[in-house]
């Protein structure tokens, strides 16, 4: 077996021996301990005196990277990257690219549309996920995108090798949606933990003392932070319950019935959360089975949404929970995908959720 190789330092050449790929930028960023921009400023030679001053220092230690890696840039992407055109794209991993006005992801391209126009650019809608995904056309489905300068991945479920590939390429990418475990992937995302935490102190506050939590069962990030936020106020009140108190489901509608409500209310919990999502699953399966189960909210029970509530349920009691800024989060996706593209120096913060007092959370019932 060949021994593991080691990690080059700058200064060090040629290229490691027995490579067949060529070095991508994101690896020049990794070992020179920078950002993917600013190696493509330095390594681009700009010296328009328009973008951001870059350290003698600095500049140095991108260069001595990219030579102890044996990086030699790409004619093609060279070309590409200067034939930019004032198109911003925009990618969505839904089943069809959403164009009701009812739909979670409006609000999100109403922000995205008003920032781009505000900022010059033209968007190009890819809608190659409308017949049955992005991985449907093969494993270039993602490669149309660079007609456009950068582009703007929207979804919980995304084709991960592709989206690192094209980070790994140097093309500006921004997926609005926390997804720090595709490394070098820039991304704007709402502060669910801080949100879903907060939930949980005014359920608290009401005098519950054991709080359920409903999501869907799989793994991704906007999920995680939400459960992480709840178990994190569960703590911080003082009532713990611990992962115990986490219904995960893969299909809310058929799990989670009114004798397992029934059943849970009767071992003492006197609250639920259920997390948002694109399917809406969750809430409306919680919504359901205490209706089945006979139950009074917020009298006997109180209900909780992580998340805006779907707009179909006007009418109906607004639920307890904070609201999304999607319009914020679409706009400030388009600045960081802006800067990208300009080869500048951006990071957003996450963009914080506002409480919503609602109408479905009372006093624990004792």
């Amino acid at each position: 077996m060949e021994p593991p190789r080691k990690r080059a330092k700058p200064g060090r050449s040629p290229a490691p021996a027995g490579r067949t790929a060529r070095p991508r930028q994101a690896e020049v960023a990794r070992l020179a301990g920078v950002s993917q921009a600013t190696v493509s400023l330095v390594l681009s030679a700009r010296g328009d005196g328009k973008g951001p001053t870059i350290s003698d220092e600095t500049r140095q230690r991108v260069l001595d990277a990219a030579r102890s890696l044996g990086y030699v840039p790409d004619p093609a992407a060279r070309r590409l990257a200067a034939a930019r055109n004032n198109l911003l794209g925009v990618f969505s991993f839904t089943a069809t690219f959403p164009t009701d006005v009812q739909h979670s992801y409006y609000p999100f391209l109403v922000g995205v549309e008003q920032e781009a126009a505000a900022r010059g650019y033209d968007l190009v809608l890819f809608t190659g996920s409308s017949s049955g995904g992005a991985g449907a056309a093969g494993p270039d489905a993602l490669s149309r995108v660079r007609l456009a300068d950068g582009c703007l991945f929207l979804g919980r479920h995304v084709p991960r090798a592709e989206l690192k590939r094209l980070v790994a390429d140097g093309y500006p990418v921004v997926h609005l949606g926390r997804r720090e475990e595709l490394e070098g992937l820039a991304w704007v995302g709402a502060d669910y933990v801080s949100a879903s935490r907060e939930v949980v102190a005014h359920l608290a506050g009401l005098g519950h003392r054991r709080i359920a939590l409903v999501r869907e069962d799989d793994d991704a990030p906007a999920s995680a932070d939400r459960q992480r936020g709840f178990l994190d106020g569960l703590d911080a009140a003082g009532i713990g319950g611990g992962p115990q108190a986490v219904l995960r489901c893969a299909d809310p509608v058929r799990e989670l019935t009114a004798e397992r409500v029934r059943a849970l209310v009767a071992d003492g919990v006197t609250a639920f959360v259920a997390e948002e999502t694109d399917t809406g699953a969750a809430w409306r399966a919680l919504n359901s089975a205490v209706r089945e189960a006979g139950l009074d909210c917020p009298g006997d029970i109180s209900l909780g949404l992580l998340g805006s509530p779907p707009a179909d349920l006007a009418g109906e009691p607004v639920p307890m929970g904070f609201d999304i800024p999607r319009h914020e989060l679409g706009a400030a996706a388009v600045r960081l995908l802006a800067a990208l593209v300009a080869g500048e120096e951006a990071a957003e913060p996450l963009v914080a959720c506002a409480f919503r007092g609602g109408q479905t959370a009372g006093p624990a019932r004792l």
